[in-house]
């Protein structure tokens, strides 16, 4: 097989593998290794790249995922789109366990971070107003709908650091901003593919309601032992939106996505 793709997809938590007939192939980058072997594949007319970003093992804590070479390593092989599935939890009674939302906004409550490619000697300033690709959104937005998932067409992602799970106290604290979803991964990811000119897409797929809610003591804080139980019985789901969504998407794009670097320079 060729080794190059048109569309990468990372795996979070409970999702480490997605393709079949694999060709698997290591790429070398400037920022170190990434999680893992990057496997290739077919779907439909398209070449599809799948990195699980804690690894295949689940080695690799949020804090720790090296960000920058798994992005650069999807930039090598040629992919121009991104779709970045998670794991995440709800802060608001609305968004139920099982649902989807396709996040539009993050918040960056992490630290210490390799968070850009741009450290000098140009100084460049990404926009970050919007970052996630509206025509990725779209497309999974009208895929999930036709497929009958409970999708959320929007929503605010509070990242926080980990590994821990948050206290009582800091959920209360992101529910009452009117946050939707919180996780651990969406930062920097997103924002590096921004950096790169690739078009980026999150599906949060919800697996518990973070600490608790308010009011509901019989709802148990979320566990990881939750999170992939939860995300099991609904990975299914989640590859049938992922696959119909690369056999249907357009070549042409109609974002300006790719331009964001240039537009970024002094």
């Amino acid at each position: 097989m060729e080794k190059r793709a048109d569309i990468g997809v990372f795996g979070g938590s409970g999702f480490y593998s997605f393709l079949d007939d694999v060709d698997y192939t290591v790429v070398e980058t400037p920022y170190g290794a990434p999680s893992d072997r990057i496997a290739i594949a077919n779907i439909g007319d398209k070449r599809v790249a799948f990195l699980p970003r804690h690894g295949r093992d689940h080695q690799l804590p949020p804090h720790m995922i090296p960000y920058r070479a798994n992005l650069y390593a999807m930039k090598e092989l040629g992919v121009t789109r991104i779709i970045g599935p998670c794991a995440a939890g709800s802060l608001q009674p609305n968004i139920k366990p099982g649902d989807f939302v396709i996040c539009d906004q993050f918040v960056n409550r992490t630290w210490g971070r390799n968070d850009t490619f741009y450290d000098g000697p140009i100084t460049t300033h990404i926009e970050g107003a919007d970052p996630y690709c509206p025509q990725l959104r779209e497309l999974a937005i009208n895929t999930g709908k036709k497929l009958g998932i409970s999708i959320h067409q929007q929503g605010t992602v509070v990242v926080i650091q980990g590994p821990r799970f948050s206290t009582r106290s800091e959920s209360r604290e992101f529910s009452s901003h009117g946050w939707e979803v919180i996780n651990m991964t969406q930062y920097p990811e997103a924002i590096l593919a921004r950096e790169l000119g690739i078009c980026y897409a999150n599906i949060s797929l919800i697996t518990d309601y973070d600490a608790g809610l308010e009011g509901n003591p019989e709802i148990k804080p979320v566990s990881h032992e939750l999170v992939i139980e939860v995300f099991s019985k609904n990975n299914h789901k989640l590859k049938d939106l992922l696959i119909d969504m690369i056999k249907n998407m357009p070549k042409e794009h109609k974002c300006s996505c790719a331009d964001a670097p240039k537009r970024a320079r002094m």
